[in-house]
């Protein structure tokens, strides 16, 4: 392979050769030559004139993956200046030069030095200029040219997302597409065929095919069968060149997977399947489990299961479990062994998912025989029938009267006794009675009706030799009905009639009511009873439907004469035997409007049509009552508030005598007692107390009297005893707060310099100090001033 490589790219780099010759000569024709080429800068033209090139060239062409050991001619440039004297020098700027390409100065020929790769880089863009080679100025601008790297099939096609996975249904049709892959060449795809791709299935040709072109996989067989094989593996070949010789390929795997179609009915394993049961099982019991197997998958081996038989449909029921699809036969009515003891119930399974598509391909359900035996156990009784029984009686039959008969029978063997009875939480009166061995009910109690028209009890059947074998029935018991009851006026009726009424006016109508209920229904006749037959004011219309009329016999009523008629009236019904009542409508005489409507049937209103009514009069005196009431409440309160606040002032003395033992704020001190504590001075409890002596009580005339005796000095015993008292009083009462306590008093001591500072003994000793300013300082002080006012003439020489 390397030979033929090397002998094409040698071949490939004369081609190149050739074309680039020429287009060197066809640069050569065109070229011009100017005057100005060969000038240095300074010389040039500062018009804005159009500068034409003394040499031009379109573009060169290097083949890449070059391996030859000497570097690669790439092309030539020259100027028109250039005479071949060795004058100019060429450069060579831009992408690669110095390192990719290299440029002779003196022939202007340009080298590839390194293998170039189009893959990595398509062209190179480089600019070229031709210089002074004594002053290194430049002879003209600089020109810009491409080298673009010629491309060689160098790069094989490659499937850049394989390995690939795709799916299919099983039995599609040919050519069913089922997926697309893609292969890319990074040869250049404008030049040549390098990267013209074309692909083929190398393995599974026999089942998929693959669009050359397009890489398109389709199903080349219409029987794919996921039952038998579910996935295929193909290999998948791209090859470029168009698929020629020499071409380069590429290779992947595609995966395809085939999905499932509901083309498989189900099938039971077994055409039959036993199980056994006991006939006691109760209803809804499971009784065994078959299941249909499927070659489908997911979804589509879902199925549903029924009986298809009509006796098996009626006794079983059957259901699919949603985890197992399993069919769940159960038991949908109670089994009787001594009726039948073994069943075969015809299960049918059925897919849910049916595709019509594959309905030719046969059936999609199944079916198989399932046979349940019955096991025989120890029953109970059963009643005969079985749901229960009606019975009926007349509500006047007699003690002991036989109301009916319960049958019950054991069901495993003919001719075992059973036993009856009621159950009496059902019968708590014990109405009824029950034979224990033929079943018959009889009356224990007198019956009504009226109080209870049907009576429900639990007859109990038990087998005589095995007392757990119980089974219970409900008897309901229909009381007939007796016409013992006589029809009676529906409520206690009463009329108005107005006192201008017209002879034969309809003023009421009467209905009855009846406790019994006859089965050919009521029919009831009115008469007026015989103490009224000679009544001359009113008549009775018996209407022929249960109701009667009342109507007026002769006008003018008179309300001041009679406001009150009592009519009785007789009411029969049917029977048999047939009962009466006597029932009394009340008429009152009412005066009415001119429309006829009542006003008043007070026989007092008449007279006192223009007066107050007794209850109008009764509420304006108790209106008055009340304002009387209120008007005394409020003069009371305020006398009472007046005397309250002359005592506050009257009593509102300060002994507040404080024990100071430095100089204290005197009677303004109010920090250390509590005011409210001595504003009322008659408020203390009374102690008693053994060690105190006598009861404490206040004493209310001392602050009155300052002079004891025979008008001698002021004795304050009667003060130190007062406080004592009240000081133990305030010791021995635990119940009040910290605040409400009394302060002692005392003498300071003789050896105090500051002698003593009590009112109390100032007032003892013999000082002039005029003290009747006191009398000035208000009512509060009034006591005070008292106290210290100068004896009068009178006092003294009492």
């Amino acid at each position: 392979m390397a030979p033929r490589w090397r002998g094409g790219a040698q071949a490939l780099v004369v081609t190149l050769g050739i074309l680039q010759c020429c287009a060197w000569l066809s640069a050569q024709t065109v070229r011009t030559s100017v005057g100005i080429m060969g000038r240095g800068p300074e010389q040039w033209p500062m018009s804005h004139e159009r500068v034409k090139r003394g040499w031009v060239w379109n573009q060169f062409f290097v083949v890449e993956e070059y391996t030859g050991t000497e570097p690669l001619y790439v092309g030539k440039i020259h100027s028109d200046s250039d005479e071949g004297d060795g004058s100019i020098k060429y450069t060579i700027s831009g992408e690669g030069a110095g390192t990719v390409f290299i440029i002779d100065e003196v022939t202007g020929d340009i080298h590839a030095t390194e293998r170039l790769d189009r893959e990595e880089k398509t062209f190179y863009t480089l600019r070229a200029q031709a210089r002074d080679r004594q002053t290194d100025a430049p002879l003209e601008p600089e020109s810009e040219f491409v080298i673009k790297v010629q491309d060689i099939n160098d790069s094989e096609p490659k499937f850049l997302e394989g390995p690939y996975i795709g799916s299919v249904a099983e039995l599609s049709p040919i050519g069913t597409s089922v997926m697309k892959v893609m292969a890319s060449d990074a040869d250049d795809p404008t030049y040549g065929s390098s990267a013209r791709i074309v692909y083929r299935v190398l393995e599974g040709e026999l089942f998929f095919t693959v669009d050359q072109q397009t890489g398109v996989i389709r199903t080349a067989v219409a029987d794919l069968d996921r039952e038998t094989q579910d996935r295929y593996e193909l290999v998948v070949k791209a090859t470029d060149m168009a698929g020629q010789m020499g071409g380069l390929s590429g290779s992947t795997t595609v995966t395809i997977v085939i999905t499932d179609v509901n083309d498989n009915p189900p099938r039971f394993p077994q055409k039959m399947y036993q199980f056994s049961v006991s006939e006691g099982a109760a209803v809804g019991t499971p009784i065994g489990r078959v299941i249909a197997t499927d070659a489908d998958m997911d979804e589509n081996t879902d199925m549903s299961y029924l009986i298809r038989d009509e006796e098996g449909g009626e006794l079983f029921r059957v259901s699919t479990d949603g985890d197992t699809q399993e069919a769940v036969i159960t038991i949908k009515k109670p089994l009787d062994f001594e009726n039948k003891r073994t069943h075969n119930v015809v299960v049918e399974a059925v897919n849910k998912h049916a595709d019509p598509r594959f309905v030719d391909l046969g059936s999609f359900r199944d079916q198989t025989i399932v046979r349940v035996s019955v096991s025989d156990v120890d029953e109970p009784p059963i009643f005969i029938p079985p749901t229960g029984t009606i019975m009926e009686v007349q509500e006047d039959a007699r003690l002991g009267a036989l109301v009916g008969t319960v049958t019950a029978k054991d069901p495993d063997m003919d001719n075992v006794p059973v036993r009856f009875s009621i159950d009496r939480s059902t019968d708590q009166e014990q109405i009824f009675n029950i034979d224990a061995v033929t079943g018959a009910i009889t009356l224990g109690k007198i019956l009504d009706r009226e109080t209870a028209g049907w009576h429900n009890i639990t007859v109990t059947a038990v087998e005589a030799d095995n007392q757990s074998m119980a089974s219970q029935t409900a008897v309901s018991i229909r009381i007939l009905d007796v016409n013992d009851n006589p029809p009676e006026l529906a409520t206690p009726y009463e009329a108005s009639i107005c006192e201008d009424a017209k002879p034969g006016q309809l003023i009421h109508t009467i209905s009855v009511v009846d406790r019994d209920e006859p089965q050919s229904g009521h029919r009831f006749y009115f008469t007026l009873a015989p103490e009224a037959s000679n009544n001359r004011h009113f008549t009775l219309w018996d209407v022929k439907d249960n109701t009667a009329g009342i109507r007026t016999q002769r006008s003018g009523f008179n309300r001041r004469e009679q406001n009150v008629y009592l009519l009785p009236i007789l009411v029969v019904d049917s029977g048999p035997p047939a009962l009466s009542s006597t029932g009394t409508l009340t008429i009152h005489v009412c005066g009415c409007d001119t429309d006829g409507a009542i006003q008043s049937c007070n026989a007092t209103a008449y007279v006192m049509s223009a007066a107050l009514s007794p209850g109008a009069l009764i509420a304006l005196l108790v209106c008055i009552l009340i304002l009387i009431v209120l008007v005394l409440l409020i003069l009371t309160l305020k006398r009472h508030r007046k005397g309250q606040l002359m005592s506050e002032d009257e009593e509102d003395m300060r002994d507040n005598v404080i024990k100071y033992n430095d100089e204290g704020g005197g009677e303004q001190d109010t920090q250390a007692y509590d005011m409210s504590a001595l504003r009322n001075l008659y408020d203390f409890p009374e102690v008693k107390n053994s060690d105190s002596g006598p009861d404490q009580r206040p004493v209310p005339q001392w602050i009155q009297n300052r002079v004891v005796g025979d008008g001698g000095p002021a004795d304050f015993s009667v003060f130190k005893g007062y406080i004592r008292k009240k000081v133990e009083q305030a010791d021995a009462d635990l119940s009040v707060p910290p605040y409400d306590s009394f302060q002692t008093y005392a003498f300071e001591g003789s050896s105090s310099p500051a002698l003593s500072l009590s009112s109390i003994h100032t007032l003892s000793t013999t000082s002039e100090q005029d003290f009747s300013y006191l009398s000035d300082w208000g009512p509060r002080f009034r006591q005070l001033a008292g106290y210290y006012a100068p004896a009068q003439p009178e006092e003294e020489a009492s």
